[in-house]
Formats: C-alpha cells, sequence, structure tokens
C-alpha cells in the first residue's frame, strides 16, 4: 500500500510594503499634481532639492524621500487598499519636532531641554604601535566608528552630564522603490498599489545593524559609567523576543525609547509610546531572537544528517 504524500507546508501569502510617508506627507493624502511631481523627483534622483521636513535647515537625503513604509493589503483587485501601521525606513523621521531629544534628556538626565551633538566619533583604527605622550592627536580619517548623538545637561553647575542616543530606522528587502516610482508617474490620481513585493527587514536592521553597534559602544559607556538609549518605532520593537526588563535606570546598560505614530490633520506625528530598560545581554536575546540549543539536541542533529547523507 502506498505511503500517503506529506502536505506540503502552505507558504504565507507575500507582503506588499510601498510608500508610507513621502518626503514628511502621508501618501495618501497628496494630491495627484504632489504624487506625480515626487515621482519625478524620486526618480532623477534630486531628492535634495526638497528641506527635510523633520530637521530644519537640512535637506532631504533620503533615496527616493521615502520616509516610512507601510504594508498593503486587499482581497482582490477591485477591492478596496488597506494600509497596515507605519514603519520607520530614515533616520531622520525620529527627528520629528525634537521630541525624541525632549523625552529621552528627560528619563536620562533630568531635562527636557538638552544640548543635542549629533555624531561624535567614538571608535578610532587600532595602530600598530601603543600611542606615546606627545603623539598627535587622532585626525578625521582615523576615526571608524560614531554615536548618532549625544545629549548634554544643559546645566554647567552638575558638571558635564550626558548619555548617548542611537536611532535605528528599518532597511527593507525586496525589488527597489523605483518600481513604485515610475508607476505612480503614470497613474498619479490614485493610491497604487505595490507593483513588486517587498517587506521590512528587521534581520538586517536589528542582528546585523544595531546589535553590533551596541555590542560594542555599551560595554565602554558602561565603564565610564554612561547609559545608551536607543529610539526605535513600535514595529520594530514588536519583533524583539523576550527582551526582559530591568525596573531602574541604574541597574540596566541601556534604554529602549519606543515611539509610535498618530495621524494628526492628514500628517503623522511621532509620538513617545513607552520606555523599557534592560541589560545588554537579554537585549542580545531578544535582537537574535533565539538561544542555542541544547547539546545533546544539536548533537542528534549531527546523527540524523549523517544517517540522511545529506
Amino acid at each position: 500500500m502506498p505511503k500517503p504524500k506529506k502536505s506540503k507546508k502552505e507558504k504565507a501569502p507575500p507582503k506588499f510594503y510601498s510608500i508610507g510617508e513621502w518626503f514628511g506627507a502621508d501618501v495618501t493624502s497628496l494630491r495627484p499634481e504632489d504624487r506625480r511631481l515626487n515621482a519625478v523627483l524620486a526618480i532623477s534622483k534630486k531628492v535634495k532639492q526638497r528641506p527635510c521636513p523633520f530637521r530644519p535647515g537640512r535637506m532631504c537625503n533620503k533615496a527616493g524621500g521615502v520616509c516610512s513604509l507601510r504594508q498593503y493589503r486587499r482581497e482582490n483587485e477591485a477591492a478596496p487598499i488597506t494600509l497596515g501601521e507605519v514603519v520607520t525606513t530614515c533616520p531622520a523621521r525620529f527627528f520629528d519636532s525634537g521630541e525624541v531629544f525632549r523625552w529621552v534628556g528627560g528619563v536620562m538626565l533630568g531635562t527636557e531641554s538638552p544640548e543635542v551633538l549629533g555624531e561624535i566619533p567614538f571608535l578610532q583604527k587600532l595602530r600598530s604601535e601603543v600611542p606615546q605622550e606627545g603623539d598627535e592627536e587622532p585626525g578625521e580619517g582615523d576615526f571608524i566608528g560614531r554615536i548618532d548623538n549625544i545629549l548634554v545637561h544643559p546645566d554647567p553647575t552638575a558638571g558635564l552630564k550626558w548619555c548617548a542616543l542611537e536611532m535605528q530606522a528599518v532597511y527593507f528587502s525586496g525589488r527597489s522603490m523605483a518600481w513604485e516610482f515610475k508607476d505612480i508617474e503614470a497613474h498619479p490620481e490614485e493610491l497604487r498599489f505595490p507593483t513588486q513585493k517587498r517587506r521590512p527587514d528587521f534581520r538586517s536592521s536589528g542582528p546585523k545593524r544595531l546589535l553590533p553597534q551596541l555590542q560594542t559602544k555599551v560595554p565602554e559607556l558602561s565603564r565610564w559609567g554612561k547609559k545608551m538609549a536607543v529610539c526605535v518605532d513600535e514595529s520594530f520593537f514588536g519583533e524583539l523576543v523576550g527582551i526582559e526588563e530591568v525596573r531602574h535606570l541604574s541597574n540596566a546598560d541601556l534604554a529602549w525609547f519606543v515611539v509610535r505614530y498618530e495621524l494628526i490633520d492628514g500628517r503623522y506625528q511621532l509620538r513617545p509610546k513607552k520606555h523599557v530598560f534592560s541589560k545588554l545581554d537579554s537585549t542580545v536575546k531578544a535582537l537574535t531572537g533565539g538561544i542555542p540549543l541544547p547539546q545533546e539536541v544539536f548533537e542528534r542533529l549531527i546523527r540524523e544528517k549523517l544517517k540522511s547523507g545529506v
């Protein structure tokens, strides 16, 4: 009697993500002429002609001018499009109205008006010889790593009281956004369903990008008696598995500041959601999303592989 065939595991339906905010505006609120102009700028790679809506005095430096993505859903081609939550793709998005700096300053430094310094060098190249007294200070080319922002307490009588702040947006994997820009340029009059598949790549953004930064910087900052703050949006934080919270900042290695987005008058505005204090080892486990298998389980898998010859 023939053995019954094993049923194939059903694949999850593909996810389609496209523009959430474009040059700071909710894509659904844009007029057709604005959609087309944005598409033309994105295709021609002239986004630097537009000011960044979140960093006054600076021009947009995000390829395509896309600040965030959202998931696009519909039952069929004739059905209306529904959109998922905002997923931050540009770090400049976290600068919105200075809200994050006030929040982090209040929690970490006891002031909602910290001085904000950008991209301070932190790592320098290893030298083949031990530095000697009187050697030149390292130059710009000697630095290989920076901290996104340093927040400093404005009161000089408090001494140099500061904390570090990293902001982590999300990369995406899948087809280039250029496909969507071309489609929108040709059809600016309506909200378009994505022509190609793509999704937020939390694996690249977390374990591959953010984790090495934390593993390098947090221990050294801790030795100095300083703390690291990390700002992410709620979609990113929702991907962390089993992070262990500690009650007090004094017992933590770092603090997570999780933001949400609220649609007000046709524009998404960044709002604090929660802050979470944690230890570095808990953060490592949460970002990697797993723990090592027990040795006996791992070795059983080895034996099964040897037996199957695969």
